[in-house]
């Protein structure tokens, strides 16, 4: 039985774990067990920072959301409720973007929400 060559996997799966670390500094970018133990580790930190990142969208909609609504007299859970109660639909994301670029179409929502 002739013997299989193992040399071409093994050189593919360290040229794409090179890759990964490409960009890293000192040893964890050239040898191997270092990189794949900072690959492993940035790949899990990766993963983590994509549900962060909606985590910290939503509170700064709501800080924004906040802030203005404290500019008429009003509270953000008050605000919340207020359009709850009033049958109006609208997420944080838009309610922060009418907070910033629209303040007058916002001034009529709070107006709504106190009603």
């Amino acid at each position: 039985m002739s013997r299989a060559p193992r040399s071409v996997p093994s050189h593919a799966r360290r040229k794409r774990v090179f890759a990964q670390a490409k960009g890293f500094r000192g040893r964890r970018k050239n040898t191997i067990t270092s990189a794949n133990a900072a690959v492993d580790r940035s790949l899990q930190h990766s993963y983590i920072g994509r549900k962060e990142k909606k985590r910290n969208f939503r509170a700064l909609w709501i800080q924004r959301i906040n802030a203005a609504c404290r500019l008429y007299g009003v509270t953000y859970s008050r605000f919340i409720s207020g359009l709850a109660r009033a049958g109006i639909e609208l997420d944080r994301k838009v309610l922060s973007d009418l907070a910033v670029h629209e303040p007058e179409a916002f001034k009529a929502l709070v107006e709504q929400a106190k009603a």
